[in-house]
């Protein structure tokens, strides 16, 4: 059902983020199909081969493979996975948790517009990225600013009535991100602001 929810947001159907606390906000999800500012910051460190995780309608994936970069993107929607190729970057179907090819080759990592909370787990999902990258890679993620508290919500999509499962999803602040580097099995991370975007690198 997340994915079904997910899939028509994309599509441009009025889609909500829902707190378990009842507070809801609007999925925009139209921000994710044109360059952001700050997206060049990312993209001009991203080295070849890089896996975009999370890439949903593929502005990024798209914009390297236009800069001659090889890059791949993963999702686990197919209409975001369809949105990529029609955008002209090259993407899977697929759980960043699952199999991934070339695993343990890609010389870049990208978890832009906050994917670095994707399942609620954040160290959890920097060791298996760990595991995705080379010898010498980096994670390139976007990060919240440093007053901003580091947590993990419980979530759901919504539309109208039709409502998806509840899900995690962590927020890391730029105060926190050398802690959880650390745990994820990154002996550094850099942080720097673009455009009021806080970005990471971890090494």
């Amino acid at each position: 059902m997340i994915g079904e929810i997910y899939a028509d947001a994309l599509a441009g159907e009025s889609t909500e983020i829902e707190y378990v606390d009842g507070t809801r906000v609007a999925l925009e999800t139209a921000r994710w199909f044109e360059p952001i500012d700050g997206d060049e910051e990312l993209l001009s460190r991203c080295a070849s081969p890089t896996l975009d995780i999370g890439s949903g309608p593929g502005r990024l994936t798209a914009a390297l493979t236009r800069r001659g970069i090889r890059a791949l993107g993963i999702d686990i929607t197919p209409r975001a996975v369809a949105l990529t190729r029609r955008a002209g970057g090259f993407a899977l179907l697929r759980d960043v948790f699952d199999d991934v090819p070339w695993s343990g080759h890609w010389a870049t990592a990208l978890l832009a517009d906050g994917n670095i909370g994707i399942a609620g787990h954040p160290e959890v999902l920097l060791r298996r990225v760990r595991q995705l990258i080379r010898p010498g890679g980096i994670v390139l993620a976007e990060v919240a600013p440093p007053e901003t508290r580091s947590r993990v919500d419980r979530l759901r999509l919504r539309r109208g009535r039709l409502a998806g499962e509840w899900f995690g999803w962590a927020t890391v602040s730029a105060s926190d991100i050398r802690r959880v580097a650390l745990a994820g099995g990154f002996a550094d991370a850099e942080c720097w602001t673009a455009h009021d975007r806080w970005l990471a690198c971890l090494r």
